[in-house]
């Protein structure tokens, strides 16, 4: 069967946003779909949350695929430089490197934010258990910038990368409730 996994982010939940839409369609499907609970979500911790992804999905294999939003987007990049097993595919949602001053305005954000950013991730190995990956951002994230499109169409073999108008984080707060996009990426499987 095939599985899909939903990592939310920093702050988030699985009730979330565009996250019940997309399991909702994906169950249509025939997917069997889960959305967990990432632990210490006001405070996400590398160790911590690729540990929890590891032991919530279990063994993976070619029908297995991954959706990330924000942190989630490099949970799921650091999940996949420990494992030795391909996984189906991949889609990342306002995923980010590095991320604007705006970010660094709330406090405590930065200590939070800078182990996800100095830590290094083996994009070899990454590269080397997912051969499909889709990218998605928006042309007025607040917290991610553009530039960072460089860096995942750079790092990522076969990526696709796609720029939304107007949908800022891509999250609840945004009004994101649907991502059609994102569903596009399992039509064509």
């Amino acid at each position: 069967m095939k599985r899909v996994f939903i990592v939310h982010g920093w702050g988030g939940h699985p009730s979330e946003g565009w996250f019940p839409w997309l399991k909702k369609k994906l169950e249509a499907r025939g997917f069997k779909v889960e959305v967990p609970e990432m632990p210490n979500t006001d405070e996400p911790d590398i160790k911590e949350w690729v540990s929890f992804l590891k032991n919530t999905v279990g063994s993976v294999d070619s029908d297995t695929y991954f959706i990330g939003h924000s942190v989630g987007c490099q949970t799921i990049l650091r999940y996949l430089e420990s494992i030795d097993t391909k996984v189906g595919g991949v889609v990342l949602v306002a995923g980010w490197f590095n991320l604007t001053p705006e970010t660094f305005e709330e406090e405590g954000a930065e200590e939070i934010a800078m182990p996800w950013i100095s830590t290094p991730i083996d994009f070899e190995k990454v590269n080397a258990n997912c051969e499909k990956f889709l990218c998605v951002f928006s042309d007025n994230d607040p917290y991610v910038p553009l530039s960072d499109i460089d860096i995942f169409r750079e790092k990522l073999n076969n990526v696709e990368v796609v720029v939304q108008e107007k949908k800022g984080h891509f999250s609840g707060e945004d009004g994101i409730k649907e991502l059609p996009v994102v569903l596009e990426f399992f039509r064509n499987l």
